[in-house]
């Protein structure tokens, strides 16, 4: 079976560091390929040193309305038999191309439908109607939780074309032998310039208003001998680099930009805090407990939908500076952890979901289903000296040029 992902980039945001890992697992009778609508980025850079085939097709803007051509040349000269949308803009051009391209089975993941906003900006009449009219033109929506699938049920999406598939994480990426923790936070400190007695905040995320990492940069203020670590890139960048400056904490503020060795990073943290007031799912929250760390967190449905017992040290917070500040006063004083995996990562274990979500792609083209795999002994902790897994077959080594056999920048 050959699938084609259509994303509308391949920054390191959420919904692409997602994909990525969902790649990763899927099984070796799928062929998987993906194509960016927009520029490259640290998440290209990983599918390609994995040996996936990433195309890019150039769209310039929203209302690029040659991309649509040059998307259906790819989808009909690929012969896929599936594809698969991630994103609004993929959503609304990958289903139209798909289908001009004669391809019937289109499934499209749903990453950031909140109520009244869709991937951090406001919905108007007009974006609903096009979504809803593109969603006539896929077969199945998935929500990645139950809230997402709340939103899509109210924007009148039939019940019956929306399936519930969580957002997954690869716990055993975030496991490491105290050895190699302990290498891994003394190198990261150093080259971050985090001193290795310091209590270090950490963040993961897109730098953009919504995630409001202003809260715990202002939370900073009351702790004097606390840096804070933002992992990730976005437009936010210049602005909390200037209210640090305001604040006089800038000298404690570490932005690392994009980065692909997020679970190494994290090893250099004590606390991961997540002070949104809304998340679709909320994977930095779990990237966070798989590492270890406590959480201090103010909207996770990934969480909220789980009893309390599944995740023990994770505290759910007003987003505000004092709440923060408190909480984190205490860590810094008590400095707990690294704690025990709670059982909420291994409910959104990425192996499971990987499992779920090749059935379905089996089910939506009408192929039987696969054999019971064996089950796996568990992974052991990581030591950081393992050797490169072998390339999986159904991959290519290689760089895909655009559809119009121009070669395109790579990434």
């Amino acid at each position: 079976m050959r699938v084609l992902h259509v994303v509308t980039g391949l920054h390191a945001g959420g919904a692409e560091r997602q994909l990525a890992l969902l790649l990763r697992h899927l099984p070796a009778d799928q062929e998987h390929e993906v194509a960016a609508l927009t520029g490259p980025g640290a998440v290209a850079r990983e599918l390609r040193a994995d040996g996936f085939t990433v195309h890019h097709l150039d769209m310039r803007g929203n209302r690029d309305l040659a991309v649509l051509p040059r998307l259906t040349r790819l989808i009909r000269s690929g012969r896929y038999d599936l594809v698969h949308t991630h994103l609004y803009r993929a959503m609304l051009y990958g289903r139209l191309a798909a289908r001009l391209a004669g391809v019937r089975a289109v499934i499209a993941t749903e990453h950031s439908l909140q109520s009244g906003v869709i991937e951090g900006r406001p919905t108007s009449r007009g974006v609903k109607a096009l979504y809803l009219g593109a969603e006539r033109l896929g077969s199945t929506t998935l929500a990645v939780s139950g809230q997402v699938a709340g939103v899509l049920g109210e924007w009148g999406v039939p019940a019956g074309r929306v399936r519930l598939l969580p957002n997954g994480v690869d716990a055993a990426r975030y496991r490491f032998t105290p050895t190699a923790r302990a290498a891994h936070r003394g190198r990261l400190r150093a080259q971050l310039g985090l001193p290795i007695g310091a209590f270090v905040i950490g963040a993961v995320g897109r730098l953009v208003p919504g995630k409001r990492f202003h809260v715990p940069l202002e939370a900073l203020v009351r702790l004097p001998d606390a840096r804070l670590l933002l992992i990730g890139e976005g437009p936010e960048r210049a602005a909390l680099l200037d209210r640090a400056a305001r604040l006089g904490v800038r000298d404690r503020l570490v932005l690392t930009g994009e980065r692909d060795d997020v679970p190494e990073l994290l090893t250099a943290v004590d606390v991961l805090v997540s002070p949104s007031r809304e998340e679709t799912f909320g994977l930095a929250a779990l990237e966070g407990l798989a590492a270890g760390l406590p959480l201090l967190h103010s909207a996770c449905p990934a969480l909220a939908e789980l009893p309390a017992a599944a995740a023990p040290h994770a505290r759910l917070l007003p987003s505000e500076p004092e709440p923060y500040a408190r909480e984190l006063a205490l860590l810094a004083t008590t400095r707990p952890g690294p704690f025990p995996v709670p059982p909420a990562v291994a409910h959104y274990d990425i192996a499971r979901i990987a499992t779920d979500l090749a059935a379905l792609y089996r089910e939506s083209v009408g192929a039987p289903p696969a054999a019971a795999p064996a089950v796996p002994a568990p992974a052991a902790p990581r030591t950081g000296r393992e050797p490169a897994a072998p390339l999986p077959r159904g991959r290519s080594r290689r760089t895909a040029a655009a559809p119009s056999g121009r070669r395109r920048p790579g990434g």
